[in-house]
């Protein structure tokens, strides 16, 4: 389990290198995050690196490689021999500004079981940026998992005033609710409670090349 600084790094030189094609800098880490100093960051990155999230790479200037992302994403190699079961893809979810609400579809997605839980599941194609820092792009296909609750910092998919969806960061504050994209292009809306409502937690994040 990451800190939310740590995370916050993180998504930061993701996003950077998507970007720039480079690693950034200790100056430009410290900037990003808002830190004072560069020892914040030094001491950010080793914590990374001893979860097995980032690799320096020796001899070589700003070089950092990211072993793991922040949202989970399934290998090929990792599922070699696994059973898979049918999942249902209900639709397209904004990772952007909100669009009509989810709807059924008779579209599934063969996904190896041991991945899931004991809980209902279903897939959802992303459309738009809002969510890049967190490694969720436009044509992306995100697993989610079916529930009406979650957790401060979890990415959730939200339905406002019953008639639109979006993919956000959820984070509960006293009697409202705000969702928080992960692209400074967008802003943090703040709701009352009985405009949202809960229908899924992010577990898993499927990409094509």
């Amino acid at each position: 389990m990451l800190t939310h600084q740590q995370e916050n790094l993180l998504k930061f030189i993701i996003n950077f290198q998507k970007q720039s094609n480079v690693t950034p800098s200790f100056d430009e880490m410290k900037i990003g995050l808002g830190l004072k100093s560069k020892s914040g960051i030094h001491r950010l990155l080793t914590g990374l690196k001893e979860r097995g999230y980032i690799k320096k790479l020796t001899n070589r200037a700003r070089a950092i490689e990211v072993i793991k992302n922040v949202v989970p994403t399934i290998n090929e190699s990792d599922v070699k021999d696994d059973t898979f079961i049918a999942v249902p893809v209900l639709g397209k979810i904004a990772a952007g500004h909100p669009i009509e609400a989810i709807s059924d579809n008779t579209n599934y997605i063969d996904f190896p079981q041991s991945f899931l839980g004991n809980g209902e599941y279903f897939f959802l194609n992303i459309e738009g940026d809002s969510m890049i820092n967190a490694g969720i792009l436009d044509g992306d296909q995100v697993l989610i998992e079916r529930t009406n609750d979650a957790n401060n910092g979890e990415i959730v998919v939200a339905l406002i005033d019953n008639n639109e969806a979006t993919l956000k960061r959820i984070f509960k504050r006293g009697q409202q609710v705000a969702l928080q994209p992960e692209n400074p292009s967008y802003k943090t809306i703040i709701y009352g409670p009985d405009r949202i409502q809960i229908q899924g937690i992010l577990r898993h994040l499927l990409r094509s090349y």
